[in-house]
């Protein structure tokens, strides 16, 4: 329940913010421009009649004004863009008017937090999404070079692709014209470079994941087939605070749900609603295709258990045998693999879930 006298919304850009007060007891709107110093904002904030609370949207601007705010006692909630109750038949969209508006839902407790991370948090996350636009980044470099020499009709056929045997081939390659030869050169250089970043993350990455504050999530959630330590860690990081969700409503927050049109008695479900984190997403995804095999554990996935408690083995055994058991169930029913990937991986969340909840 709104307990300050003052309500404030913030419209941050990163040049400029739009702030609108409004005084629960006089009623009166006050409005500003400002700009994104924290200082600026924060003297501004003094100036209102007390106690004041403050909303503005998440975006690129960063937790940095949340943190200031939280810091000189200010109560100050990041709201949630896509959850915002908007008017249908609002056509005029201004800064002024989205800050009065995010002022209104902060009175009327009519709105959706987003979780705060910490900076530690924060910084992680910065290193895992480094890291996933690294493989983006030499995907799309190995494909240029792969599609040049292509269109040259040479074409890698001594088995599969981007091997140690592979990249000898790569370097046996000739070109006469010069201007052939620099454009190859580029490519494969781009791509030697992006692999050498893209290692150079990982190492950081796994080096994080083995003494951190993340280090007990990741080691439960890699008691499942399919979670390594560079999944695992990225799945803890990207949540965050896992208490905030249930075993049920972790897949909604993924988009792994279907989406839903009902009206009286006719109720339509379509594909799923692809919201929230994208990257969260592929991997539950690239991770359920590990459990269409038969399950039976080997020495890598008893490596990870003997760094995991008994709990969390027995827990992580009985999801994989779950899941195992749940793709033979789909393959009897002669499900499409795709569909049937998707629905293992909103149950595979389920199961991280119960796994990063799992006291230790």
């Amino acid at each position: 329940m709104f307990t300050e006298r003052t309500s404030v919304g913030l419209d941050v850009h990163a040049r400029s913010v739009a702030a609108a007060a409004i005084d629960g007891v006089t009623g009166e709107l006050v409005q500003a421009k400002l700009t994104p110093s924290h200082d600026h904002i924060r003297s501004w904030l003094e100036d209102l009649p007390g106690p004041v609370a403050v909303a503005y949207e998440a975006g690129p601007t960063g937790f940095g004004l949340s943190r200031a705010l939280a810091a000189a006692g200010i109560r100050c909630e990041v709201v949630a863009p896509s959850k915002l109750q908007r008017p249908s038949g609002d056509r005029v969209k201004t800064d002024a008017k989205d800050a009065v508006h995010l002022a209104r839902l902060l009175r009327l407790d009519e709105f959706t937090t987003v979780s705060v991370p910490t900076v530690d948090q924060e910084n992680a996350r910065d290193l895992v999404r480094a890291r996933e636009d690294a493989r983006g980044d030499l995907m799309r470099a190995r494909h240029r070079l792969s599609k040049l020499l292509l269109r040259q009709g040479i074409v890698y056929s001594g088995g599969q692709a981007w091997t140690t045997t592979h990249d000898t081939w790569l370097r046996r390659q000739r070109f006469e014209a010069s201007a052939l030869r620099l454009t190859f050169e580029s490519d494969y250089e781009a791509v030697l470079a992006v692999k050498a970043r893209r290692d150079r993350l990982d190492e950081a990455i796994a080096a994080m994941a083995a003494d951190s504050e993340f280090t007990p999530i990741v080691r439960r959630l890699c008691c499942l087939r399919g979670v390594s330590t560079l999944t695992g860690f990225a799945l803890a990081v990207e949540v965050g605070d896992w208490h905030r969700f249930t075993g049920n409503t972790i897949g909604s927050f993924i988009g792994l749900v279907p989406s839903e049109y009902s009206s009286g008695t006719s109720r339509v479900q379509g594909s799923i609603t692809k919201t929230g984190n994208t990257h969260l997403r592929r991997l539950l995804v690239e991770a359920a295709w590990h459990h269409r095999a038969r399950y039976a554990p080997g020495k890598t996935m008893r490596d990870r258990w003997e760094l995991a408690t008994p709990a969390a083995r027995v827990r992580g055994d009985a999801g994989n045998r779950r899941l195992n058991a749940r793709w033979d169930a789909f393959r009897a029913r002669r499900k499409r693999h795709v569909v049937a990937n998707v629905a293992i991986a909103r149950e595979l969340a389920g199961w991280c879930w119960s796994l990063a909840v799992l006291e230790d």
